[in-house]
């Protein structure tokens, strides 16, 4: 599997949520608001993730699908910021939706048996649904033009395809799965996201519980810091090394150790209007914590603190404070991010409703449009800087299309995840 990062789809495979306003109290009350910061930092992420992933192809030194003649080390410092929390910060925005549809639905459907049936349904349709016809028809190109661009290849487009989706073909055998060449590349939130979500499914009616509890300790933010960052920082220690990020669903058990934790932490969060508002009040506090915290691991980076490799391999202690100090800022940047966005983006936007119904189609296209420009242009333009614009225009543009003729065809709208519903509608 390759190194993907991807944005946020509580909109991309939850659009039930449409039918369901987002409040801000999980009670028995109607909800009534939606969480309008939730739809813009999802944007905001999704704009994050395709500079990303263009700055992928020039960064020095990290493996992509296709590299620039013209790499820049620096780029490293800048990707590491969003590195931090930008997976995690997506996850945890799906479980916030995804905790409000499922309270809703609890507490207003007849059978709660027949509630989870139909979410499942729902979910499955709009995300293994996408998550095929993705891996069948708009990841092949990133892998045929990788390796093209090696030069380990050198046959026609059709040719390969034929062999892609062949499980049985001879082809790299190699570089094959259990599947043969197919890969879901930088899909593979998808697969996640529904593991995690049926996980959630089964867990509700316990997890819900911590939405009626009277104790004020669980609004507490510093308690709940400390839980947060310790949990976290024992997952850190204990299978990052063991078990490093493949992205291939079986193995990759510190990802979901990782990334379902931080998904029940937003189910807290999103049940504790109390401890969602202390958020919000100590968002400068949680900005300068992550700032500080990231500084001091970019002059680690640049070998400015001293012989820190040694004695992460000679100390346990130190590991302890180095984990300490890398979720504290992992948790530091997602805190400081929900505040900032709660105190300034909880107003609806024309624009933010339109882009955040959009997210599915972008997500699914817009790695393969920078790679096929990528591959198109770097042979065709000797400007590093007419490069840049003209990926990132095509990526723009190409994501932008797909949407607008997608949402007007049934069988699209039903590949991409859209609502079947209102099909011919503009949107």
């Amino acid at each position: 599997m390759t190194q993907a990062y991807v944005v946020h789809e509580s909109r991309l495979v939850s659009e039930e949520v449409d039918t369901f306003s987002l409040g801000r109290e999980t009670t028995n009350a109607q909800l009534t608001q939606r969480y309008f910061e939730l739809d813009a930092l999802r944007v905001i992420a999704f704009g994050v993730l395709i500079l990303y992933h263009i700055g992928m192809f020039y960064v020095l030194d990290w493996g992509w699908h296709i590299k620039s003649d013209e790499q820049f080390s620096l780029l490293q410092d800048v990707m590491i910021l969003t590195n931090q929390w930008r997976m995690s910060l997506l996850f945890l925005i799906s479980a916030m939706v995804f905790t409000v549809v499922l309270y809703r639905g609890y507490e207003k459907y007849p059978s709660r048996c027949l509630f989870s049936l139909s979410i499942l349904g729902k979910r499955t349709l709009r995300i293994l649904v996408p998550l095929l016809f993705g891996m069948f028809v708009i990841v092949a190109p990133q892998v045929f033009v990788e390796w093209t661009a090696s030069g380990k290849l050198e046959m026609p487009f059709i040719d390969f395809y034929l062999a892609y989706i062949n499980p049985n073909t001879d082809l790299f055998k190699e570089k094959q799965s259990i599947i043969g060449l197919l890969t879901w590349n930088h899909l593979w939130f998808l697969p996640y996201l529904f593991v995690y979500s049926v996980l959630i499914l089964l867990l509700f009616p316990l997890i819900r519980w911590v939405g009626v509890v009277k104790s004020t300790l669980l609004d507490s933010l510093p308690l709940f810091s400390i839980i947060v960052v310790t949990l976290m920082t024992y997952i850190w220690l204990e299978l990052r090394t063991a078990y490093p990020t493949t992205h291939d669903l079986v193995s990759d058990w510190y990802s979901h150790a990782k990334y379902f934790w931080v998904m029940l932490v937003g189910m807290v969060i999103v049940l504790r209007p109390a401890l969602y508002k202390a958020i919000m009040k100590a968002r400068y506090v949680s900005l300068t914590i992550a700032v500080t915290l990231y500084s001091v691991i970019i002059l680690d980076r640049h070998d400015m603190l001293g012989a820190t490799g040694e004695l992460m391999e000679s100390s346990f202690s130190f590991r302890v404070l180095v984990g300490v100090i890398v979720v504290l800022n992992h948790w530091a940047w997602l805190a400081a991010i929900l505040g900032f966005g709660q105190k300034y983006l909880s107003k609806p936007s024309k624009l933010t409703s339109y882009l955040n119904r959009g997210v599915l189609p972008y997500y699914m296209v817009h790695q393969t449009l920078i790679v096929v420009a990528a591959f198109y242009l770097s042979s065709r333009v000797s400007s590093t800087m007419a490069e840049f614009l003209g990926i990132t225009l095509i990526t723009l543009v190409g994501c932008a299309i797909t949407y607008e003729i997608a949402k007007r065809f049934l069988v699209l709208r039903f590949l991409f995840g859209l609502k079947l519903k209102g099909a011919q509608k503009s949107e």
